[in-house]
């Protein structure tokens, strides 16, 4: 059960609680009526609905720490729904509830997005949906605002087909502030309000498949001083943006030395950010700052990483000074949030439960053969759940990630349809792939 929580609703659902036995669930997954599963012939009965409420979504910006909005809209739409229980926890994550089995499982999606940009490369608001061809445009559409519409829809569906454990209680998470700090909202969520739950799905963008982990991270920057004169006579000084010059060639070379993993890929850094500080623009700056997003894959530690970076023989040579960021603001609840922004690596086994119940999921509800399990490009919530607490964890989710923080950012309604039908059939999934426990003797 859920504790520590900001009570936003908690209406007792008038549908039945009860559900069949899992051996018939999967019978149910396994007709077919009309050339599709009774998964996705549900979902589609859905798809306008649930079309609908992705545009609200996307119309309702959400940047990180001012996501109240959307996320009172999704409690509204939870409430709507029937579920059980609907909170918002102390960081303003919402938390939805069906069931109350002791099989928990978790289903997050963040609410929160990126910026926009400049609004002169859209072809349209980016706040303004639009639905063209059988695909909905837009800021956030499929990062992640598709999958949690596709889950607040899928778990409802999940107790209105009558294939929702007994055994289970089923969570929907909305999680804020992950574009930011990713894993910091749902960390707390599974440490703080509900307890470790048995499994993890998360709803980022899959396009179709059964992804199982992704590469970690962790944000720096690398500081030279100088010496502060007038820009008449620069000899008086020393400026330290020249120091950054061999730093940023060798921070280049790193990149293509960097460890590789068969399944994650390679290690990468990337400067993102340059800056000085200066009196004026008639100046010689006194310090030069570069920012590096370091992407880690398995075998390669955090705290090695950022030594890696200090130990050039650049940033030695002008006496850099290397420091791993610290993310410090406060939630749409005036809740302080802080921590490093070291984020581990993680990958889920292929032959654990979770991703044979993924797979299986795919087969049952979407009618279609399981695809290769894949892993995200991008670094998501399961740094928290898996690289973090040892939570295992999957992903399945609306959309291509390509898209995703990109002026073309869209979601196809036909992922929508397919990412219900999932949502809903996992549970049972989920439950029949567990280990029969031992007997005792």
């Amino acid at each position: 059960m859920m504790s520590h929580c900001l009570l936003f609703s908690g209406r007792e659902s008038s549908q039945a609680r009860n559900a069949p036995r899992v051996d018939k669930l999967l019978k149910l997954a396994d007709s077919d009526s009309v050339g599709q599963t009774p998964f996705l012939a549900a979902a589609n009965a859905r798809r306008d609905a649930v079309t609908e409420l992705l545009r609200e979504l996307v119309h309702t910006p959400s940047l990180s720490t001012d996501e109240r909005d959307v996320v009172h809209r999704l409690a509204a739409q939870m409430e709507d729904l029937g579920y059980d229980e609907v909170v918002l926890d102390p960081l303003g994550s919402v938390i939805g509830r069906i069931g109350n089995g002791p099989v928990t499982i978790v289903m997050d999606a963040h609410v929160d997005t990126v910026g926009v940009g400049s609004r002169d490369e859209w072809s349209h608001d980016p706040f303004e949906p639009v639905l063209a061809d059988g695909v909905v445009y837009g800021r956030g559409a499929c990062d992640d605002k598709g999958g949690m519409a596709s889950m607040v829809f899928g778990a409802a569906l999940a107790r209105e087909l009558g294939v929702l454990p007994e055994a289970v209680t089923l969570y929907v998470v909305g999680s804020v502030q992950e574009e930011e700090c990713d894993g910091l909202a749902l960390e707390h969520v599974l440490t703080k309000v509900l307890g470790r739950p048995d499994v993890v799905l998360l709803g980022e963008s899959t396009n179709g498949k059964v992804f199982r982990g992704n590469r970690g991270r962790i944000e720096v920057l690398v500081r030279t001083r100088g010496s502060s004169c007038h820009a008449s006579a620069p000899d008086l000084g020393h400026n330290p943006v020249y120091d950054l010059a061999g730093i940023i060639t060798d921070v280049e070379a790193l990149n293509g030395r960097l460890g590789y993993d068969e399944f994650l890929g390679a290690g990468t850094v990337a400067l993102t950010k340059i800056e000085c500080e200066t009196p004026s623009l008639n100046a010689v700056p006194g310090s030069a700052t570069i920012y590096l997003d370091r992407r880690l894959t398995l075998g390669e530690d955090p705290d090695a990483a950022l030594k890696e970076i200090a130990a050039l023989a650049s940033v030695q040579a002008v006496g850099g000074t290397v420091e791993l960021l610290r993310y410090e603001r406060n939630s749409f609840t005036g809740t302080a949030l802080v921590q490093d922004k070291a984020f581990g690596t993680w990958v889920t086994p292929e032959a654990a439960a979770p991703v044979r119940a993924g797979l299986a999921t795919v087969e049952r509800a979407l009618g279609r053969p399981a695809p290769a399990t894949g892993h995200w490009v991008f670094s998501t919530n399961g740094v928290a759940s898996m690289g973090k607490l040892g939570i295992p964890t999957v992903g399945f989710g609306p959309g291509d990630e390509r898209y995703a923080h990109t002026v073309a950012e869209q979601c196809p309604v036909a992922d929508l349809v397919d990412a219900m039908a999932f949502y809903a059939a996992f549970p049972a999934e989920f439950v029949a792939s567990r280990p029969e426990p031992a007997e005792a003797s």
